[in-house]
């Protein structure tokens, strides 16, 4: 028996006081400047079409497959590629109607039909069709932990039946709550069959076809990635001014990893606009002929997260003393700006069935001290403690994809070295970071997560997935699966309390900070826009 769902998301008791959180100055979703602009005579002009956008990414993408995509930087490329079956409205959470016209869901969340519109096609001309729906999600499946996210989104994947030309049917082993808003993603975005035939490490490189309004012209790795605008495309989001071909002729983005640089190129007319502006950046812009405009992610907070596996972080003392020897406040207030806010639980405040948990993280330097007294890590003679002849030592690896994380890092280094605790700081490229996180080569990784939906904690703690943090938590891992299976969303709301109290109380994550995607523009740039996880789509976007 199926139950007919609307294409809405339901929303938790504490939804409302969030919702006037994403109302603040700051965290407007769309869009990022005003859709009228004085022209050279001083008269008012409108949204016109033309002109190439450039834009500096903070880091490299590594991967221009949307399935492979792990990072913000390489979805704002992918998301321009790519369509999906569904859109997320940024202002409500509203799930709304893309390339699929109509769904319905099964009573337990474990099938869902999708009815495709009849008018999409890729880049090479393929048809938009039930088969290339069954094709990409087969590929994203098949990828395993390739997909990163992915991988998360379709656990327990029984596969795709092809019912008609038009309609799919997307079945799971069990109840997949999550997976609705999942299809709204570019994660989940639809290739041509024939791209999807091409081998992985291949994708990662280009040539591929989307359906989406822009088509890949070129990639080339630490330099820059070129998209062009489809003339042809016609089935944009409802969220989106219209339905039509994009404004913007093409698109560049150039990859510039250091923050001052990317500004220094913003205010010398260089680029148009840029990612990743870091706090120390935002005043000297506010000062320039520029816009900075900022939205809060939602999510996994800016966190460190531990390998259980590891010889020293293996011990939850260990890890609970770390919370509480990190004072997130003067994290936020020395390293960052107002932008920001301090981490109050394992997920963002932004985030569907989020749960203040404040005092499990209250700074408590004393409390620290005493965590290691009784588990047995005595000071030594350098004032790093010492177990069984091991020093407190903690290798810690960190991507260069956020400006301020190694100075984010060197502060919390400071901070624990009070209570005896040495953190050792490895910077890497995203590349390496990745690997370095496969391979379990680190103690702890700092990083964050950007999704709407709270099934992230089952993305970054699960056993039953990639398990980066390999963790072995049957508690824990009991509340993960029943959200993602409960269809009642206090229900859901209730077990997702419960799991992110639980992975604060274990230390398994230590939150810091609240992730905010900032950005900054010329004046002549209008109509970029967030979408619900606070990327950037471009389909609206024109130049004055």
């Amino acid at each position: 028996m199926r139950a007919t769902r609307t294409p809405a998301r339901p929303r938790t008791p504490g939804d409302r006081r969030r919702l006037a959180v994403l109302a603040a100055p700051l965290l407007l979703a769309v869009p990022l400047t005003a859709c009228s602009a004085a022209g050279s005579d001083g008269q008012t002009t409108g949204p016109r079409s033309g002109g190439r956008l450039t834009f500096a990414l903070s880091s490299d993408p590594t991967c221009v497959d949307p399935h492979q995509a792990a990072t913000n930087d390489a979805m704002y490329v992918t998301r321009g590629i790519v369509d999906s079956l569904t859109d997320q409205d940024p202002r409500t959470g509203r799930i709304v109607p893309w390339l699929a016209t109509s769904w319905e869901i099964a009573a337990n969340a474990s099938r869902f039909t999708f009815r495709l519109r009849t008018d999409a096609t890729f880049s090479d001309g393929a048809p938009v069709d039930a088969k290339a729906v069954k094709a990409n999600f087969d590929a994203v499946h098949d990828l395993g932990a390739r997909s990163i996210l992915g991988s998360g989104f379709l656990q327990g994947y029984r596969g795709t039946e092809v019912v008609d030309a038009h309609t799919v049917e997307v079945a799971f082993d069990g109840p997949n709550a999550q997976f609705l808003q999942a299809t709204s993603t570019p994660t989940l975005g639809l290739l041509s069959p024939a791209s999807l035939r091409r081998a992985a490490e291949e994708r990662c490189a280009g040539p591929l076809a989307g359906s989406g309004p822009f088509t890949l012209a070129g990639y080339t790795p630490d330099t820059s990635v070129e998209l062009n605008r489809r003339d042809d495309y016609a089935w944009g989001s409802p969220l989106w001014k219209s339905p039509d071909a994009a404004r913007l002729e093409a698109i560049t983005f150039r990859v510039v990893p250091e923050s001052g640089v990317r500004s220094g190129s913003l205010t010398s007319g260089q680029v148009d606009a840029i990612a990743g502006v870091a706090p120390q950046d935002e005043t000297l812009l506010k000062g320039q002929k520029v816009s900075v405009v900022g939205r809060a992610n939602p999510g996994v907070p800016v966190a460190l997260s531990a390998n259980t596996a590891s010889p020293v972080a293996k011990d939850p003392a260990v890890r609970r003393a770390l919370q509480a020897a990190v004072d997130r406040d003067e994290v936020v207030d020395t390293v960052l700006s107002s932008s920001y806010r301090p981490a109050t639980s394992s997920l963002a405040e932004t985030t569907d069935a989020y749960r203040d948990n404040s005092p499990l993280l209250a700074h408590d330097p004393a409390r620290a001290r005493t965590l290691l007294d009784e588990a047995g890590w005595r000071p030594g003679a350098d004032g790093i403690r010492v177990k069984d002849g091991r020093p407190l030592r903690l290798k810690v690896i960190l991507g260069t994809n956020f400006g301020p994380n190694q100075s984010a890092l060197e502060l919390i280094q400071q901070q624990v070295r009070k209570a005896g605790i040495q953190l050792d700081l490895s910077v890497l490229s995203i590349a390496d970071y990745q690997k370095a996180r496969g391979a379990g080569d680190y103690d702890l990784a700092w990083g964050n997560g950007t999704r709407t939906d709270p099934d992230i904690l089952r993305t970054a703690f699960s056993s039953k997935l990639l398990n980066l943090s390999r963790i072995s938590d049957p508690a824990l891992q009991r509340e993960l699966d029943a959200q993602a299976a409960a269809t009642d969303p206090a229900r859901r709301a209730a077990h997702v309390a419960t799991a992110q109290r639980r992975i604060l109380e274990q230390g398994y994550q230590i939150p810091v900070f609240e992730m905010t995607t900032v950005f900054a523009l010329s004046k002549k740039v209008h109509d970029i826009t967030f979408d619900a996880s606070s990327r950037l789509q471009f389909h609206d976007t024109w130049l004055s």
